[in-house]
């Protein structure tokens, strides 16, 4: 049994998880009984916490929305995600590592000894890039999604050369903010180009104000996701690569997927495959299976055969 103090703490952390909890649960889980639970509750009423009794059969409690954080007490499983969470702060493709840095210092020093001796232990290294979106350039995007309103902004383009060059502002009636390979993309209606358009939020300039409000259009079946996926496909709509092919290649199914990472791979001995993958173009697949160093038979279909011959061609004259 926990003492008072420990056990109101507990109470708090349930109330927060989800919206409505009864007395029952609320007792099992804490390992009380109902009685205990309701002195508990009328104990963080006098506290201050807005909770409210739910009527019913059972009975219930739901905090209030407003209600103040109780102070910051985490179980070893929530200290470990916590630690994680904050030192992958580069893998999100945000720039805010030295702010995760920060909040992981002050969460370190709230804990008990035997959770900052877990966290501790926790040292891993993550890769960076230089393609980190303003954590205010996000803010604006959402506020402009959840709010509806139309956005304005100067969008950079990147050229072979690693410079960028700026076209006129763009106007974007936003939907939805995606994260994707430590990579964050607004999708939204180009009102310009009449159509569904995706940009890459570390390229981003928003101008203000924002405005005026627009009523949001359907997406197209799938929705957000799919509508992405497919875009990076070559689709306007459906999330499947625009070239597929099937091959069988002189190597073990584990390997072949090992290095094929979309493709379906199926075992037709110990020691060859079937592969089904995709690509933007004919060459592209074969491209892929090439870089395997493995003898291969084309199963179909005709057109990636006949780019077959075509890259063979090109080979030939290549070495002439």
């Amino acid at each position: 049994m926990t003492g008072p103090s420990s056990r109101m703490l507990d109470l708090l952390s349930l109330l927060q998880v989800r919206r409505d909890w009864s007395g029952a649960v609320l007792a099992e889980r804490l390992d009380v009984t109902t009685r205990t639970v309701r002195r508990d509750v009328d104990r963080l009423r006098e506290l201050g916490y807005r909770i409210r009794t739910l009527k019913g059969p059972d009975g219930g409690y739901r905090l209030e929305a407003g209600s103040e954080l109780p102070p910051l007490r985490f179980d070893d499983e929530q200290a470990v995600a916590i630690a994680i969470a904050l030192q992958n702060s580069p893998q999100t493709g945000v720039a805010v590592d030295e702010a995760a840095d920060r909040a992981l210092a002050t969460i370190r020093q709230l804990l008990p000894a035997r959770l900052r001796t877990r966290i501790d232990h926790l040292t891993f290294t993550t890769t960076d890039g230089d393609d980190h979106a303003d954590p205010g350039v996000i803010e604006v995007i959402s506020t402009a999604v959840r709010e509806t309103m139309v956005l304005r902004f100067d969008y950079a383009f990147g050229s072979a050369d690693g410079t960028t060059t700026s076209r006129p502002p763009r106007r974007v009636e936003p939907h939805d903010i995606i994260a994707r390979s430590s990579r964050w993309y607004l999708l939204g209606w180009d009102l310009d180009a009449e159509d569904w358009r995706i940009f890459r939020v570390d390229r981003i300039t928003p101008r203000i104000p924002t405005g005026p409000r627009f009523r949001p259009r359907e997406l197209p079946d799938g929705g957000a996701t799919v509508l992405l996926e497919a875009r990076f496909k070559g689709s306007d709509t459906e999330d499947r690569w625009p070239c597929i092919g099937t091959v069988d290649i002189d190597a073990p199914a584990a390997e072949v997927a090992r290095w094929l990472h979309d493709a379906h791979v199926e075992a037709l001995t110990e020691e060859t495959s079937r592969a089904t993958l995709g690509s933007w173009s004919w060459t592209g697949l074969l491209a892929h299976v090439l870089r395997l160093d493995r003898d291969f038979r084309i199963h179909g279909p005709s057109e990636l055969i006949d780019a077959a011959r075509t890259l063979e061609n090109r080979l030939r004259r290549s070495h002439r």
